[in-house]
């Protein structure tokens, strides 16, 4: 019987995989994004009994753990360099101001309106929606009616918010370990020994390979249609040789993704293709599981305060932060609204979830629940937003030229 249904799940989660790339531009001009559209298939073929929500987090770790991991590296690795240079003071306005205030900010909201989580699991809540997710607004980042530096303010800020933030949920995961009286738990020391060991791998891994990649291209001895495989198993080599060394893989990942992008050279970027569609078909299957294991326990536990929660996150939790950031750079008020609105919770959030849920077990199920809750409103909130808006923010700022 088991065995039945897990052909049935099989078959579900290929014909959906396959009828989305049929018919994917039709559904996303409809406002049905793939993780609305994955996230409520998860959903279904958890109610309908086909698949155990309490026993799957265990099954799932290697595909959750992967994905972060190809996600982090491939987000990093994007950021050119001189892209990086022509915009710092705004980027590091959003990522050294505007990021903290946004975890901080999400923390103390978390502390007051769900006293029981504790200090730790209050920070994992505030920590974990922080990141955004520029995959979640794409009409925005890809319209050319939207000013080129807001676009690219959007995109780097994502691609390296979510890298920034993993340290603080490793930690709040420790944390709240310790407090919760696991056994062979690290505490908070030993995992700020695994980051700067994970940081130190991964750094070290992402430029001696983006280096060695560059040399074998100009050698002539690469092929070029395994070069991207190539990168795939770099960041999963940044990894494993991280944890061996007792480090934390996730932030090697991410260092070993920065190092890679600065040491690969021009032809980086196109190397990278084949890392962002195997992590796009992974990222699909998280989105099932998302539906399936966390929209449960959501289901389960909403109640005014979560949704109060919700709306505050995705609005005043990131939209004052970001404006404060912003303050003296000359941007409107249109353009700070439209930079703060377009902070979509996705991917990371959902994933640093179902990794609390591994690692704590049932402790972090209102930290799931609060997390699910926030990034499935984002979803629908974000996805059906980002095209009327970015047309309309193109439009207003197309006669006087502002932002550009």
């Amino acid at each position: 019987m088991e065995e039945h249904a897990g052909l049935i799940v099989l078959t579900v989660v290929t014909s959906a995989i396959f009828l989305w790339g049929l018919v994917s531009v039709r559904l996303e001009r409809a406002g049905l994004t793939a993780p609305i559209v994955f996230t409520l298939i998860g959903a279904l073929v958890a109610f309908s009994g086909l698949v155990d929500g309490p026993t799957a987090p265990d099954l799932l770790k290697p595909l959750v753990e992967t994905t972060l991991v190809w996600v982090l590296f491939s987000d990093a690795a994007h950021i050119r360099i001189q892209d990086f240079r022509r915009g710092l003071g705004l980027y590091v306005r959003l990522l050294a101001v505007g990021l903290p205030l946004t975890v901080l900010a999400g923390w103390g909201l978390a502390g007051w309106l769900f006293p029981a989580l504790g200090v730790w699991l209050a920070l994992l809540v505030g920590a974990a929606l922080a990141p955004t997710d520029a995959a979640l607004g794409l009409p925005v980042v890809t319209n050319p009616a939207v000013p080129e530096r807001i676009r690219r303010l959007i995109t780097v800020e994502s691609g390296l918010n979510d890298g920034i933030v993993t340290p603080v949920v490793m930690l709040a995961i420790a944390g709240a370990a310790v407090a919760a009286g696991h056994e062979g738990t690290i505490g908070v020391g030993g995992a700020l020994l695994e980051l700067s060991i994970g940081a130190v791998v991964g750094g070290i891994i992402g430029v001696t390979g983006g280096a060695l990649l560059r040399r074998a291209r100009r050698g002539g001895w690469a092929a070029e249609d395994f070069a991207g495989s190539a990168v795939l198993a770099l960041a999963l080599l940044a990894y494993a040789a991280a944890v061996m060394a007792h480090g934390n893989g996730f932030v090697a990942a991410f260092c070993g993704g920065l190092a890679f992008g600065a040491a690969a050279g021009r032809h980086g970027p196109a190397e990278l293709e084949f890392l962002e569609q195997t992590s796009g078909l992974v990222s699909l299957l998280v989105w099932l599981a998302f539906g399936a294991i966390a929209v449960p326990i959501m289901v389960d536990r909403i109640d005014l305060a979560m949704v109060a929660y919700a709306v505050l996150s995705l609005t005043a939790v990131r939209m004052v932060p970001v404006a404060l950031a912003l303050v003296g750079t000359g941007f409107d008020r249109n353009t700070v609204l439209f930079v703060g609105w377009f902070g979509p919770r996705g991917l990371a959030s959902l994933v640093f979830a179902l990794i609390a849920l591994e690692e704590l077990g049932d402790g972090a199920d209102e930290v799931v629940a609060v997390i699910a809750f926030t990034v499935l409103l984002s979803i629908v909130v974000h996805g059906l937003s980002a095209a009327p808006l970015a047309s309309r923010y193109g439009r207003a700022a197309a006669p006087t030229g502002k932002s550009k």
